[in-house]
């Protein structure tokens, strides 16, 4: 077992006690044979090392997984060899605790770990990778990029982590090449990477737009969306219009809502976008966010057609794409209207209300307008007559803070309010 003597215990204990002492300890000369037991402490430790890695060749299992734990715990660098041939273990829990104890070693263990990322073994290259992932320095940047290639899905995933951790910009054309992995988890990793990168990516990112695999311009957009910059607003635009993939046109238009440019280019070519039944979601998210009020007459004419007057069903969404697109287009155009925030949409929005189709997400957007929303909503309430519509009206000027019972006495005739009772008196205000 890779547990030591007594006495070693013992004399690390007397060893941490002159290591608290500080600074008091160099004022103070050393006691007789206080110096032997330094030395001693040390010399256990050393020779406790030297055990554990011993008792990684262990024929029990428990004991080489309890020896990897120590050696981590240790933070030894003499460590880091043994433990690597510990990631060759046939017990997958003396492979976990070598992983975890060269991770917890850590800059000793960088470019040992580097070289295992050409191990004939798959998992040996998938642990170095996994611990290079929170570990990796400038060092082992070349065979992080030649494994961002590895046919193994896992040593790709955790090398686009390791290189991202070094920003190295040298590495951004081999990670545009993971936009199209076939693992969705190393395509995120990838869209992630690139995005943390910021400027110094934007350049490859563009260029990939203009790529034949439309999965490569989805991805690379997808990654624009999160570095906002103003240099991809020219060709997102284009891809808005032209590019042949609805996909990659719907996920150009989420990017440039997410720029949040006003430019007019943006604006018409999103307005442009409405008109296309597969685009319209995505358009009107993106207007919305961008906050031209240009957009506002296309929101009050789309929410001026739904069905009002009787009971409509979302059942039919479900069962027909034209119905599926039409209703979420619908409910994109009241999120955008609360984002918007022009009181003109007041009005539509209480309109909205008499559809049973968007009457909840109307009630919701209402409530973002605050105070401009209750006079009007109180005024609908005294002459609706539906219950249920009454119902929701009550609903979302409660939320606004309305209350029914409270007479506002500033409202009231002068003559009324000289005939209220006073503080402490009888009768209802």
């Amino acid at each position: 077992m890779p547990v030591s003597a007594l006495g070693g215990s013992f004399s690390l204990s007397l060893w941490e006690r002159e290591g608290v002492r500080g600074s008091s300890a160099a004022r103070m000369p050393l006691a007789p044979g206080a110096e032997h037991v330094k030395k001693k402490a040390t010399t256990s430790v050393s020779t406790r090392v030297t055990e554990h890695i011993a008792a990684l060749r262990d024929e029990d299992w428990g004991i080489r997984e309890e020896a990897a734990v120590a050696l981590g715990e240790c933070r030894d660098p003499r460590g880091v060899r043994p433990l690597i041939e510990a990631l060759r273990d046939a017990d997958r829990a003396v492979k976990t605790a070598a992983t975890q104890a060269l991770a917890a070693i850590g800059e000793p263990a960088v470019v040992e770990l580097g070289a295992c990322l050409r191990d004939p073994d798959l998992s040996v290259q998938e642990a170095a990778a996994s611990v290079l992932s929170s570990t990796a320095d400038a060092r082992v940047l070349e065979p992080l990029m030649s494994a961002l290639l590895n046919p193994d899905w896992v040593v790709r995933m955790h090398a686009a982590r390791a290189v991202g951790r070094l920003g190295d910009p040298r590495s951004v054309e081999t990670l545009v090449l993971l936009l199209h992995d076939k693992v969705p988890a190393v395509r995120d990793e990838a869209v992630a990477v690139l995005a943390s990168f910021g400027e110094s990516a934007v350049t490859p990112l563009v260029n990939a737009l203009a790529h034949d695999d439309w999965r490569i311009r989805l991805r690379a957009a997808e990654a624009l969306c999160v570095v906002r910059s103003p240099t991809a607003i020219p060709p997102l635009v284009g891809l808005v219009k032209r590019d042949p993939d609805t996909a990659v046109r719907q996920e150009a238009a989420r990017a440039l809502g997410d720029l949040g440019n006003a430019d007019p280019v943006v604006v018409d070519a999103l307005l442009e976008a409405m008109e296309e039944p597969r685009l319209r979601v995505r358009a009107i998210e993106a207007l919305g966010k961008i906050g031209d009020r240009r957009v506002l007459p296309v929101l009050f004419r789309l929410l001026g057609a739904l069905p009002t007057g009787e009971y409509a069903d979302r059942t039919p969404a479900c069962e027909d794409n034209q119905s599926e697109l039409e209703l979420a287009a619908a409910e994109e155009a009241v999120r955008a209207l609360a984002r918007l925030r022009d009181e003109s949409a007041v009005a539509v929005l209480i309109q909205a209300l008499q559809s049973t189709l968007v009457r909840q997400e109307a009630s919701e957007a209402l409530v973002q307008f605050g105070q401009p929303a209750i006079a009007p909503l109180v005024k609908q309430l005294q002459r609706e007559r539906d219950d249920n519509i009454r119902y929701h009206i009550q609903e979302t000027v409660t939320r606004l803070g309305w209350n029914p019972n409270r007479v506002r006495l500033e409202r009231l005739p002068l003559a009324l309010t000289r005939s209220l009772p006073v503080a402490g008196g009888q009768g209802r205000a």
